[in-house]
């Protein structure tokens, strides 16, 4: 297959471009990305798994989380405030990087980009404690709840570039972190 017919059906199918190559409208290819930009947006190349690169970038996010944590010792309220930083830090770098990816892959909320489910996930972690099965079930809630899109994670889904992208899996988040809170009391 052709460079250009291998480019041409990327575009089509919502897929990562090779390096050094940006996909436009109707398939046509150009060089250069911004590669901060990329790095964060696909967490570091885990948007690029398959199958499901949203639940790979959550795996990835619940790991790190999980391993950070418990590497420093942290319960309680610094585990909280710690997760926290985490979820402002990932937004507010992934707005932007998402926003230069979406337009540089001339995609509309790109699967790769998973930044979004970064701070998703970490913001449903941030009352949990640092244990494997409340990680896990971080894990279940937030994805249930990015997948199903409830009121009004779904409408933020509109909002322009990377705003759109990452405020949609915050709501999601919002909706974990609850769950999480009222399992917390009985758990």
């Amino acid at each position: 297959m052709a460079i250009r017919e291998r480019v041409e059906t990327m575009a089509t199918k919502n897929e990562l471009p090779p390096p050094g190559v940006r996909i436009r409208e109707g398939g046509a290819a150009r060089a250069a990305r911004t590669r901060w930009a990329w790095w964060t947006a696909t967490f570091f190349g885990s948007g690029l798994l398959k199958p499901g690169p949203g639940t790979w970038g959550s795996v990835a996010a619940m790991a790190i989380w999980y391993f950070a944590l418990q590497g420093l010792h942290l319960t309680g309220g610094a585990a909280s405030a710690v997760t926290l930083l985490g979820v402002l830090a990932a937004t507010a770098i992934g707005i932007p990087a998402a926003t230069v990816v979406e337009r540089e892959s001339g995609n509309q909320d790109p699967g790769f980009v998973v930044i979004d489910e970064v701070a998703g996930q970490w913001l449903t972690l941030a009352v949990a404690p640092v244990e494997i099965g409340h990680a896990l079930l971080g894990l279940a809630l937030f994805r249930l709840f990015d997948i199903t899109k409830p009121w009004p994670a779904r409408q933020l889904e509109e909002l322009h570039g990377g705003t759109g992208i990452v405020l949609d899996d915050l709501a999601a988040g919002i909706y974990g972190l609850l769950v999480m809170l009222v399992i917390r009391i009985w758990w």
